[in-house]
Parts: C-alpha cells; structure tokens; sequence
C-alpha cells in the first residue's frame, strides 16, 4: 500500500484539531543554503519522516537548500532534531525558537518543491551563494550599530517594517525581495566603504542580500546570524539593551511576536497606535492589514464598510460577488507609493 504523501483533511477540521489539542507545541524556523541534487525526493523523505512526528508548518525544497517555518509537539522536539540532525547538511544547523509563542501558529504539514528557496531573480552565472557576509550577533550587532559609519538595511517587507524594526533601519520601498536586492545596491552607492548590516525575520533573506552585496563589489558586508528572532532571543539570555522596537512580524498564524513594548504602527482605519494585524473577514478579500479593537468591532473585523456589508449577505450571494473580484487601490499590505531615496539625500542621513 502507498504511503500518503499529502494531507487529505480540509482546513477548518484540522484547525479544530489543533485548538483542542492539550499539548504545548514549540514553534520553529530554520533555513540552510546546500546543494539539493532532487528537491522532489528529499520532499518525499522529510514528509514521511516529519509527519509521525506530528509537526504542522511549511517546509519549501530547492536545487539551493531548505526553508522551513514549523511547529512540533514538545514530547518530539528531541526526536525531531534528532532526525533533523541526522541529515548531513543540516547537522547542528541553528533552530530559531519563537519568542512571543502560543503554539497555534501551523494546523497542517505543507512541504512543497520550489525553484529557489527564496525568490531573488538573480540570473547572473557568477553570483556564488556561499561567498556572504560576516555574521554578527547581538552583542557584534548593537555595537556596529553605535558606529556612525555603519549602515542598518532591512531587507523585509513594508507591512513587516511597519510594526517594528532596528532604530535607524533603513527600509527597501518593495515588497519583493527580488526588487529589493538591486534597489538595495542603487541606494548604497557611494557608502561602498562604509559598514552594510543586512537584517530581516530569521536570517534567510538577509544572508542571500549580504552575499549579492558583495557580489556588486561592497566589502564591508554583514548579515545578522538568525535574523531578528535570534537577536531578540540573545537580547532577553544576555539581558543587552534591544535596539529593536516593536513587533516582529512573523508569516504563520500569529502574525507578530512582541519583541519590546513599543507600538510604532497605526490602525489602518482610524490612526490610532496599534501594530495588530488580521485579515479581513470577508473571504472574497482576505486583505492583511493593521486594526485597532474598537474598529474591529466597528467593521465586524473588515478592511471596509463594503467588505462588512459583504459578510452579512447569503452565502450565494457572497459568491456571485467573489468573482472576478478587484480590490483596486484598496491594498494596505503593499508598500505605499513612495519614490526612491535620491542618493543626495540618502547622504545626509548616513
């Protein structure tokens, strides 16, 4: 008989599943740049391995590594990183441990075959993944940063940035990676001697940028080791000062863990302080973006008037309206219009 590959239960009954189990979960992330001559087959192993183990998240496989976001019943964490481990590449590879953690943040094992482990459109022949920049931890990262020739680039998204970031950060205006990457180059013209620092969630993306810095001929490259997660963890363990504010957006359920109690984002709605996100309740939308409680309960925790409207008619009329949907302008997750950083005016804040 086949061994099932892939979950066969639809969402709603696995997420049922998952609020009524009683053991306490450990959300985990964990990314390895390697060779991966048959990404479909090492897919095929880690699901048959991972899924007695009960582990719930998303796994992506690719000719360059694996990134993984997951959550895993305590009672296999050991059992996990023991299977983990055993596999060459990825023995005693850091696990990031989440911060700010309930353990409802996967309901089902996704493990999926991508072309790149993080989308870069990088095409040049030349570039070499394994020629990155220095790591630096948290106590190497709040020094660098007291240094006036030092450099903070944040290599997330705007939504990401919004809620919390490193003081003095500067933020890529995209929210593609692989439009930030040369834009990333553009804006750090001229400051080719001075200290890059390259940061983002758990260390994924910002080791990828650091290595396509030095590609276009920067040398004093850095990438902070574990990303954010990391850091807030060395912070909280070495008892440093967090030069973080705010919350870390995070891409599972929980949408953010706190990492210092500043609220530096506003509702989206009325402008009031708020860094909570949630996605619109009306399923013909789904918009993630930032909602204070009282506008919560205002728009029944929709984006807008029309979507609140939309939640309360008939299901069949819910979907005649579904389709071919466009929500035009109204995209709070996307970076708003901004023109890039003239390199003159980059200057005076450097």
């Amino acid at each position: 008989m086949a061994v099932v590959l892939h979950n066969r239960i639809n969402n709603e009954e696995l997420k049922q599943h998952l609020m009524q189990e009683t053991e306490p979960r450990t959300t985990i992330s964990f990314y390895q740049y390697f060779n991966l001559q048959n990404p479909q087959e090492f897919r095929d192993y880690l699901y048959k391995h991972l899924d007695p183990l009960k582990v719930f998240g998303r796994i992506y496989v690719a000719k360059e590594g694996i990134n993984a976001q997951i959550s895993v019943p305590n009672s296999n964490v050991e059992a996990f990183k023991t299977f983990l481990y055993s596999i060459e590449p990825l023995n005693g590879i850091r696990l990031n441990i989440a911060v700010d953690d309930d353990g409802k943040s996967f309901w089902v094992l996704k493990i999926k075959v991508r072309h790149k482990i993080v989308a870069d459109g990088i095409d040049d022949p030349a570039f070499n993944m394994h020629q990155k920049g220095k790591y630096v931890d948290a106590v190497k990262m709040n020094d660098l940063m007291n240094d006036p020739n030092t450099v903070i680039i944040d290599m997330r998204n705007h939504y990401e940035y919004e809620v919390g970031h490193f003081v003095k950060a500067i933020e890529i205006p995209s929210d593609t990676f692989r439009d930030q990457l040369p834009m990333a180059v553009d804006m750090m013209k001229g400051n080719e001697e001075k200290n890059i620092i390259m940061y983002c969630t758990g260390g994924i993306r910002c080791e990828k940028a650091s290595a396509y810095m030095l590609h276009k001929g920067f040398k004093n490259v850095f990438h902070l080791e574990g990303g954010i997660i990391n850091y807030a963890k060395q912070i909280n363990e070495q008892q440093l000062e967090s030069k973080f504010i705010g919350k870390n957006f995070v891409f599972d359920n929980r949408l953010g863990e706190r990492i210092t109690e500043d609220v530096i984002a506003k509702c989206h709605q009325c402008g009031k302080p708020c860094d909570t996100h949630t996605n619109c309740k009306n399923d013909g939308c789904h918009l993630l973006f930032i909602q204070c409680r009282e506008c919560a309960e205002k728009y029944d925790g929709c984006c807008s008037k029309e979507c609140k409207e939309t939640i309360h008619m008939p299901a069949e009329r819910q979907k005649e309206i579904r389709k071919g949907i466009d929500k035009g302008q109204n995209i709070f997750n996307k970076s708003k219009v901004r023109l890039r950083p003239k390199l003159a005016d980059l200057n005076k804040t450097l």
